[in-house]
């Protein structure tokens, strides 16, 4: 299916009867990924996953988006749908929107949230982190000055390949933005705005948003709970998808 949000074709899935579930994907995803989760839900839920602006089918921004106006779709679309009342399931970048969502005020009546591998919290830089960075900026502005540029017309994009992360070098020019604009934003401060039931669903192994993320945002909303999968990284629900169903099927009373 597909629907229009401020100039921007979205492509979504919408499946199964009853009380609605909104899954937001992560970063670098589609709505297809997590086929398993909504194959799961939809025999007794309407599971609707849009793929956000940028990502799977859907058209790019048309700018630089970052979390706000990420979100800002995710409330429109809800929206054209004519949702309320209704689960939000998020997936790392999936659930910096819903974070940001109730920074906002929440214009929703939601029954349970549910974040697996939540993205959101912003970690301190390491000194080789920074010297990375540092050496990147000085060599950039050295390829980007005229002679060079002439010289080594595609100095600058190979650079970016060499120091940018995996998500950041298969990115096109226009996510690249949105990911810096993404990542550089801590939503620490925020957390403690959502309040509904939430079940934090974390991969013990998670290597790109860590166990100590779940145990700290545990702590910041005031109705979370923490559940952890052995054996399982970031992708939990692909990595040991019968355990993360199970423990759906508990906080959902399916």
């Amino acid at each position: 299916m597909y629907t229009e949000i401020d100039g921007i074709k979205l492509k979504y899935i919408d499946e199964g009867k009853g009380e609605a579930i909104l899954l937001l994907h992560g970063w670098g995803c589609s709505g297809e990924i997590y086929r398993g989760i909504i194959d799961f839900l939809s025999l007794n839920f309407r599971v609707i996953v849009p793929d956000l602006p940028g990502f799977g089918e859907s058209g790019d921004p048309p700018e630089a988006f970052g979390v706000s106006e990420y979100a800002g779709v995710a409330v429109k679309f809800a929206q054209s749908l004519n949702l309320d009342g209704f689960i939000l399931i998020g997936h790392s970048l999936g659930c910096r929107l819903i974070i940001k969502i109730f920074e906002k005020g929440c214009p929703f009546q939601i029954s349970k949230i549910i974040m697996t591998g939540a993205a959101g919290i912003r970690h301190k830089t390491s000194k080789k982190s920074n010297l990375k960075v540092k050496a990147f900026r000085i060599a950039k502005a050295a390829a980007s000055l005229s002679p060079f540029r002439k010289l080594f017309p595609d100095a600058v994009e190979k650079l970016r390949q060499k120091f940018g992360s995996a998500d950041y070098r298969a990115a096109s020019p226009i996510m690249r933005q949105c990911l810096v604009k993404i990542v550089n934003e801590d939503l620490m401060p925020v957390v403690s705005r959502v309040t509904v039931s939430t079940l934090l669903i974390w991969g013990e192994n998670d290597d790109s948003t860590p166990l100590s993320d779940g145990k700290i945002m545990e702590n910041l909303m005031p109705n979370a709970g923490l559940a952890v999968i052995k054996n399982a990284g970031h992708y939990a629900f692909l990595e040991q998808p019968g355990i993360f169903r199970s423990i759906l099927a508990s906080f959902l009373n399916i």
